[in-house]
Parts: C-alpha cells; sequence; structure tokens
C-alpha cells in the first residue's frame, strides 16, 4: 500500500496561538511505515502549547524496533508532559489529546488515541468516526442522550474526560483495515465543532488531492467562525 497525506493547521479566527500540533509538518507520500498524529494542547496559551508540542514530539521519536505498539508511543508523551510539568510550575495542569496513526504498508492502521481529536474513515463516499471521544458530551452520544448535530452546540462541548499529563492513562487501541481508494483524516476539534459531518464529508467527496482536502477543511472551519485552532492530516491509500 502506498501512502500520499497533507497536513493543515490554522490559528483560526479568534485565538491569539495555536495549541495543536501536527505530524508529519510537510506532504509527502511511502511505501513504507507512515506515522501521522494530531495533538490538541490545553491548560493556557503557552503551556497548551508545550503540552502539545511535547507530547507528539515524543510520540513519533523514531525507536530501533520501531515501537509497534501505537499506546507506548501514547505513553510515552504523556510521560513528556508530565516531565515538562514538573520542570515548569506554572505548567501544571496542562494537558493534550493526541490521536496517532501507524500506517502499515500491508494496509493496516494501529491508532493509539486519547481525547477529543479524532480519525475519520472515508470509504466509498461515507464517512465513519473511527475514534471515540474522550469527552462529557461524547459520552452522552455513546448513551443515546444527545445525538451528533446536538453535541455540536452543547455549552459542555469541551470537556475532556481523558488527556496526557494524567498520571496512569490509559489510551484507546484501535486497528483499522485500509482499501485501495481509502481516504483517512485525523483533526483536533477545531474542525468537528465548526463543520458538521455531512460538510466533511462533502469536502472529501469532492477534492482529487489530499492537500486540496487538508486546506479545504480549514477553510470551510474558519468560514463557519474559525472560534479555535483547526488541525488536520488527510491521507490516501492506493496501491
Amino acid at each position: 500500500m502506498k501512502y500520499t497525506w497533507s497536513s493543515a493547521t490554522h490559528v483560526g479566527l479568534v485565538r491569539e496561538s495555536n495549541q495543536d500540533s501536527v505530524a508529519p509538518v510537510h506532504d509527502g507520500s511511502t511505501d513504507d511505515v507512515l506515522i501521522a498524529a494530531v495533538a490538541d494542547g490545553m491548560g493556557g496559551a503557552a503551556a497548551g502549547d508545550v503540552a502539545s508540542r511535547v507530547a507528539l514530539a515524543a510520540a513519533i521519536e523514531p525507536t530501533p524496533d520501531e515501537q509497534p505498539d501505537p499506546t507506548a508511543r501514547v505513553t510515552a508523551g504523556n510521560e513528556a508532559v508530565l516531565l515538562a510539568e514538573q520542570e515548569d510550575t506554572s505548567r501544571r495542569g496542562m494537558g493534550t489529546t493526541l490521536t496517532l496513526g501507524m500506517f502499515h504498508p500491508d494496509g493496516h492502521v494501529d491508532i493509539g488515541h486519547v481525547g477529543d481529536s479524532r480519525m475519520y474513515l472515508f470509504r466509498d463516499g461515507r464517512l465513519t468516526q473511527v475514534t471515540d471521544d474522550h469527552s462529557f458530551v461524547g459520552e452522552l452520544v455513546r448513551a443515546g442522550k444527545l445525538n451528533p448535530t446536538e453535541a455540536m452546540h452543547h455549552p459542555r462541548r469541551n470537556i475532556v474526560t481523558r488527556v496526557l499529563g494524567t498520571p496512569g492513562l490509559v489510551a484507546d487501541r484501535i486497528e483499522l483495515h485500509l482499501n485501495p481508494g481509502d481516504r483517512v483524516l485525523i483533526c483536533s476539534d477545531g474542525l468537528t465543532d465548526m463543520v458538521t459531518r455531512g460538510g466533511i464529508e462533502a469536502i472529501l467527496a469532492d477534492t482529487d488531492t489530499v492537500t486540496d482536502a487538508a486546506w479545504g477543511l480549514v477553510e470551510a472551519a474558519n468560514r463557519a467562525g474559525g472560534v479555535d485552532n483547526t488541525t488536520v492530516v488527510v491521507v490516501d491509500a492506493s496501491q
């Protein structure tokens, strides 16, 4: 399987700083292992930026055995956040989401996930959410007490229930098997709070290149108000 990807990030129209981090930073393609991830920091402007940056750097760090378990990479990111907090007490309470996919040449993706950043699969014109939101409204949606549209406008939608920066953190591990022609999206909630599922689906369906898809999603979030940082990675799978 060959993977072609593009990433995009934007501060939005309201925030003064971008607390999101993304990998890879540059567009590209490979028929080897690809690690793609989005982290959305929190805990004040400076601390949120630090949390997402150090977590992502630790999580994607090359290892001799390529560390096949993505939850081990998330754990490394969590330890990096805790260490950064210990080194500067003004950062106390900072945290970050992290959604990371390891895309393997045989077409399977190993996923490590904490928080409310998301991974989606776009296949045959249909968008499916792969990860579960670790958030107050996410739990209500899974319990059938809210539908996804109601969750977008809920006053407590930004309360995240599991983040890096927590001792003893447990990450979700998910496996996904890709077909040629599949498109994968990893994104921060700056996208999903602004653009409906149907809107995301339409952009992924109507764009031929991963670059157009990535920046089209960011631009859609800004057109809708851009109240948060928006960060995305789009990965296409092909033979």
